[in-house]
């Protein structure tokens, strides 16, 4: 409130400024002391009269004293004029200004009032920012990048940068377009890869065709842990029937998934469809903590501490042997640690909890000829 008031203040006082100097005041005071001025030539002719009648001047005197007083009331007769004709174009542009510097607030803040939204609080640019954003704003920023790139055709940042904002616009073909243009200008990587998939799925309605299969494919050349590709490989699989193959990648990815990883209950639900278990996530790695303990400790502690961990996870192991990455962690830690026999029978004991599952065991015996276990 206390805003509005100074910004009426500021007006008026601004409006005040521009008509004080059309004030008729001065007009006024000319017109007076012009008419002052023929009074008193009249009284001098009336004087002039007295005095030749009196023969106090001579009548050549008196006639030219009469021509110069004459002179002067003429004068000031045609000044009385003026500037009356002046005090009617000065109140015409006064009507002017007073209209244009007081009708055009009044009316710019009656349309202000009944348009804008004078009572919404203010907004910080930190709320602005994180507001969402409005389509013409997202399309305008797609149009300076294109211009840009107009320009700049083998600007590859610029690529990647308009290629997801191409895809949450709905414009599939525009974004495949752009993801390969990236990919071309600033080569291949998982996350350009997982791009051009995810377009290319888009524009093929959600469907995993050749071209995106590819992709994907691309995806994990480079990046073998990358779990979008590894996801959509499944969901490919699964579209062309090969529900096993989808359970096998999916099971994998979900073995390797945090417990917090914010794409693992997609796993679970992809999981489901073709009729397979979601295993445990994936165990924690030690922290900064305990790596800074393990490196304060002898080699013979540390060794201890090891075979404490080892021993943990083969107790988990024991209650929970759904966790196929769990076993061939265990397979290789025993084997490190120089127990052979407990690598032999960690393997077996994975080989029963697996024992329907083809790619299980298969994963088993590798790992198993890799550490020279036998089978």
């Amino acid at each position: 409130m206390l805003l509005w008031i100074a910004f009426s203040l500021m007006t008026g006082a601004a409006i005040l400024a521009v008509l004080w100097p059309l004030r008729s005041g001065a007009s006024r005071a000319a017109a007076s002391g012009a008419a002052a001025d023929l009074a008193v030539y009249r009284d001098q002719l009336e004087e002039i009269e007295r005095d030749r009648a009196s023969g106090l001047i001579a009548a050549s005197e008196g006639e030219a004293a009469r021509t110069e007083v004459a002179r002067r009331i003429l004068r000031a007769s045609g000044e009385i004029e003026r500037e009356g004709a002046a005090s009617g174009g000065d109140r015409r542009r006064r009507l002017v200004a007073v209209i244009a510097l007081v009708g055009i607030p009044v009316l710019a803040g009656g349309l202000y009032l009944s348009l804008g939204s004078p009572l919404y609080p203010p907004q910080p640019l930190a709320q602005r920012l994180e507001a969402q954003p409005n389509p013409s704003d997202i399309a305008i920023l797609i149009r300076k990048v294109e211009t840009h790139l107009e320009a700049n055709p083998n600007d590859g940042r610029g690529y990647e940068v308009v290629a997801p904002i191409y895809a949450r616009s709905g414009r599939f073909d525009d974004a495949a377009r752009a993801w390969a243009n990236a990919i071309r200008l600033l080569g291949p990587s998982a996350p350009r890869q997982t791009g051009l998939g995810e377009a290319l799925m888009a524009q093929a309605g959600g469907v995993v065709t050749a071209e995106s299969k590819a992709a994907f494919e691309a995806a994990l050349a480079v990046d073998p842990k990358d779990p979008k590709a590894q996801y959509f490989l499944g969901l490919a699989a699964e579209q062309d029937g090969q529900k096993a193959q989808a359970a096998t990648l999916w099971t994998a990815l979900a073995a390797e998934t945090p417990a917090d990883a914010p794409w693992r209950g997609l796993l679970g639900d992809a999981l489901a469809r073709v009729g397979a278990p979601m295993p445990p996530p994936a165990a924690a790695g030690p922290g900064a903590g305990d790596v800074a303990a393990a490196e304060a400790l002898s080699a013979e502690q540390r060794q201890q501490m090891i075979r404490g961990m080892v021993e943990r996870l083969e107790a988990r192991l024991a209650e929970q042997g759904d966790d196929i990455d769990g076993w061939l962690r265990l397979m290789q830690a025993w084997n490190v640690l120089g127990e052979g026999d407990k690598a032999k029978t960690a393997a077996a004991q994975a080989r029963t909890h697996f024992a329907g599952d083809t790619a299980a065991l298969g994963r088993i015996d590798a790992l198993a000829r890799e550490l020279g276990l036998g089978s």
